[in-house]
């Protein structure tokens, strides 16, 4: 999708210093301001916060190379090249000392004096239409006659409408721009690094590994991101040793540690060895080593660890090089005295596992204790946790038979903690221990499970669809889960799938499978589903209400829910219940959350915000969209994300919109994803449905209810009858309410009669149009579905202003206009606006941008220009331009929502 994270955590100071300046440079008070720090302390972050809310600013950047330190206004050049059309516009000497350090025309060299005036004149000249912000990164790789007259221009800003940010590194060059006004960036602040590492590495964090992470990083962001994406297995149940990462820092501590003493360098490989940085823990294998307190004083002095309360390294790469500089002997002898030193009945799991990283070859004893202290290491530290006990459990086990197993179970695990590659590998190390083909056809079923999380996919249902044949007569019961995942991966490969996959042949498949002997009512979920696409919603609903009630009131095991939680999430949307829709998606990311299952958290995200969009809260869809982002992000999982598609059609906004829609959908087209293109098609659709673009609505709405893809078609065809209404193309409404109503049939459901009721009253007249949107209004007012009430009372109210009855139309479009600002709808929010004029009531438009309040001097300019006052008589008033007064209007305008000064009569409240 290429959407950024927008999310900033911590800095509030900083940022309120930053924000603070912003605004005095948009009431013309230029300046500057230093922001020092060390590498990776957030400076380049705090730069992009300043550009992105720099809103009706100019913004030019400049970013200092170290290729360039010697090229003699470089820096300058990249600044002012932008601004070279304003040259003519300098004193004469000005304009030449400038070319002449440029190299545009031939001169002697020009005093730097001269320089930083013309520069100082140029970026003023630059602020008269509208202020300038400048962004100075790396200031200690810029040129030294740059720096010098972007140092000289810093100090003579307060009357200029320019704002000049620099960032330098310290401590390297901490006289650098001496005597600007300085912010000191140090680590964040405990809370604030904790959330950062939560955010980059989603899932069950160790508290002690976590703290002791923050506390060898001193809070630095870069470093935690850093550990957060090379070390996830140790950081998400601290049950893994630290990864080996060559390179030039860690080569430098690998030879600094071997370097020391070597009683020294088995003390700091025993504290590398001990994740928790657990002092107590440390010195009591220590002394069990013959260590004592006095053999990390060389380490200490050379600033590579301490012991105080914790026991920490300087850096984390120190860490990791103490670890690297132990032989495989030194690291068995010191996971040998951890385990030893650990309490069985306080630390049994790291107990063992320091026991089992003591030991060689195989020991079935080991690796009965391991096995049993999965299940324990999964609640405490999640599936990651427990899929390197039972990585290891499988590793120590003789049996063949046994280790299949356990190395079976280690690649579920791995693949539920989104390790795509482990569990790969695993299911191939299990195909090739395997004893029967029982064990042969779940090796073949993990992969294609696998294949299917990392990328959906128009291979995955074919391939889940031949291992549930393959199991069919040897595990029933498996046979028809494995059928039921097939189903799912063809309805997310919709009409790309390869024909082997295609819903209707899987559904087919599914119906005719062979029944295990014994069943619950949750097993009622994959037959219903598949009855659902071979016979239709009022075939299936028995089924799928059986099974919806089965999985949200029993006592369901946590793996099936995480396992079936998206699938339960369409039955309820099949049933059109909202309530359980919203139940299944918020439980499914609860469980999800909890046990560090970061492939189905995935998955439940993406679902749950769509259900939290159509509820209305757009806050918490954002959110959840970060947290997906995330997760993704760390899984490597490919998928288009659905709400953020809605989200954009929400919004309105198309030249922000629909870039990002044909990336999706060529994305999605790419990786074999049907289902992720009919949800670009729907979004597309909604989208120009709000903006009142109806033709394009349509042949988007016409694509997206094309086929059979169960909830999912149903879901667009409301979207399509009033496209095609609104296009003229009634035939093809008509023949979409038919389909409609064939998956509506539902009783008790007020949502699918609600949407049924608003699309008949669409394509019918008179009393039956309005009997019906009259039903559609009272049924959708039973449901928490906002934005489809909302859209509802649009349709009514403008069928009532066409019907000449304006009063009672405006009572439906104020309603439909309020909430679908407050939900940031702004597409459907300004046609309703348009509605809401048509009738002769007075309304501001609403968009985003009307939530920023005009400053003191736009609203002056405001109401001087409402009252027909021109821009010369505006600005002899106030003692500025009439271009400056011009600039302001524009500005007043984008705030408003509007586009003359003849609407800001109606946009503005009198005095």
């Amino acid at each position: 999708m290429g959407v950024r994270i927008t999310a900033f955590r911590g800095r509030t100071k900083e940022r309120d210093r930053l924000d603070d300046a912003l605004h005095r440079l948009r009431n013309g008070e230029g300046g500057a301001l230093v922001l020092r720090g060390e590498a990776g302390i957030g400076k380049t972050t705090l730069l992009d916060y300043v550009s992105d809310r720099a809103s009706g600013c100019r913004v030019a950047e400049v970013t200092g190379t170290e290729s360039e330190l010697e090229l003699p206004f470089a820096a300058l050049h990249q600044l002012c090249a932008p601004m070279f059309d304003l040259l003519p516009g300098l004193p004469g000497p000005q304009e030449q000392a400038l070319q002449v350090a440029f190299g545009n025309v031939v001169g002697p060299a020009p005093d730097k004096f001269v320089v930083g005036l013309a520069v100082l004149g140029l970026l003023s000249e630059a602020a008269t239409g509208r202020p300038v912000l400048c962004v100075v990164d790396d200031a200690q790789w810029i040129d030294e006659p740059s720096i010098q007259v972007l140092g000289f221009v810093a100090r003579r800003l307060a009357a200029e409408s320019v704002l000049l940010v620099f960032a330098v590194r310290e401590p390297a060059a901490e006289q650098l721009l001496a005597g600007i006004p300085a912010l000191h960036l140090s680590g964040l602040e405990h809370e604030e690094a904790v959330d950062l590492l939560a955010s980059a590495l989603p899932g069950h964090l160790d508290s002690r590994v976590r703290d002791r992470i923050v506390a060898e990083t001193r809070g630095n962001p870069l470093a935690l991101l850093e550990l957060a994406q090379r070390g996830a297995s140790e950081l998400m149940g601290g049950f893994a040793f630290p990864a080996i990462h060559p390179g030039s820092l860690h080569d430098h501590y690998v030879r600094r540690i071997r370097a020391l003493p070597d009683l020294t360098r088995r003390l700091l490989l025993l504290a590398a060895a001990e994740p928790t940085g657990d002092a107590t823990v440390l010195w009591r294998a220590a002394q069990a080593m013959g260590l004592t307190p006095a053999d990390s004083e060389p380490a200490a002095e050379e600033q590579l660890f301490e012991v105080g309360g914790q026991a920490r390294f300087g850096h984390p790469l120190m860490r990791s090089a103490a670890y690297a500089a132990g032989t495989p002997e030194q690291r068995r002898e010191v996971n040998a005295a951890l385990a030893a030193a650990l309490d069985a009945g306080t630390e049994p799991e790291r107990r063992i596992w320091h026991l089992a990283a003591a030991t060689t070859g195989t020991d079935d004893g080991i690796a009965d204790a391991l096995h049993e202290a999965a299940g324990r290491a999964r609640a405490r530290g999640g599936v990651a946790a427990a899929a390197s006990f039972l990585q290891r459990a499988a590793s120590l086990t003789a049996d063949p038979r046994q280790r299949a197993e356990r190395t079976l179970a280690a690649a579920q695990a791995n693949l539920d903690a989104g390790r795509y590659e482990a569990a790969l590998a695993l299911s191939a190390e299990a195909e090739a221990d395997a004893v029967d083909d029982l064990q042969r056809a779940r090796a073949e079923l993990v992969r294609a499970l696998t294949g299917r999380a990392a990328r959906s996919g128009s291979e995955a249902p074919a391939a889940l669809a031949r291992a549930a044949r393959r199991l069919e007569p040897l595990d029933p019961h498996l046979a028809r889960e494995t059928h039921l995942d097939a189903w799912g991966a063809a309805l997310v490969a919709g009409a790309l799938a390869d024909p082997d996959g295609d819903l209707t042949v899987v559904s087919r498949a599914a119906c005719s499978a062979p029944s295990p002997s014994t069943t619950t009512p949750r097993d009622a979920l994959g037959p219903g589903l598949a009855t659902l696409v071979s016979d239709g919603t009022a075939a299936a609903v028995p089924m799928l209400r059986e099974a919806v009630t089965s999985y949200l009131g029993g006592d369901v095991p946590t793996d099936d829910f995480l396992r079936r939680g998206v699938l339960v999430a369409n039955a309820a949307l099949s049933l059109w219940d909202f309530e359980a829709w919203d139940t299944a998606t918020s439980r499914h990311v609860e469980l999800a959350r909890a046990a560090g299952a970061l492939a189905p958290l995935a998955n439940a995200l993406n679902a749950h915000r769509v259900v939290a969009l159509w509820r209305g809260d757009v806050d918490q869809a954002r959110d959840l969209g970060l947290e997906e982002q995330r997760v993704k992000e760390v899984t490597g999982t490919q998928r288009a994300s659905y709400g953020e598609l809605f989200l954009l059609a929400y919004q309105g906004n198309a030249i922000q919109a629909e870039p990002v829609i044909a990336s999706a959908a060529a994305e999605a087209t790419a990786r074999g994803e049907g289902l992720g293109l009919q949800i670009t098609e729907r979004a597309t659709a909604l989208l120009h449905l709000g903006l009142g673009h109806y033709e394009r609505a349509y042949e988007a709405a016409e694509r997206a209810g094309a086929g059979n893809l169960g909830p999912f078609t149903a879901q667009a065809l409301p979207d399509l009858v009033e496209a095609a209404v609104r296009s003229g193309s009634t035939d093809a409404a008509t023949t979409a309410l038919e389909r409609l109503a064939a998956y509506a049939e539902v009783p008790g459901s007020d949502w699918a009669a609600g949407l049924l009721a608003r699309s008949r009253a669409l394509v019918a007249e008179g009393d039956v149009a309005e009997r019906s949107y009259v039903e559609a209004v009272e049924r959708l007012e039973r449901t928490r579905l906002r934005f489809e009430l909302a859209r509802t009372r649009l349709l009514f109210g403008e069928w009532l202003r066409r019907e000449r009855r304006r009063g009672d139309a405006r009572v439906h479009l104020k309603a439909a206009f309020e909430d679908f600002a407050a939900m940031g709808a702004d597409g459907f929010a300004e046609r309703t606006r348009h509605e809401l004029l048509a009738t002769g009531e007075k309304v501001r438009r609403r968009t985003a941008d009307t939530l920023d309040d005009l400053t003191a001097q736009e609203s002056q300019i405001a109401h001087m220009a409402r009252d027909g006052r021109t821009n010369q008589e505006i600005g002899s008033e106030l003692y500025i331009s009439a271009r400056t007064v011009e600039w302001h209007l524009r500005k007043v305008f984008g705030k408003l929502g509007i586009t003359s000064r003849r609407e800001l009569r109606d946009a503005l409240p009198d005095h």
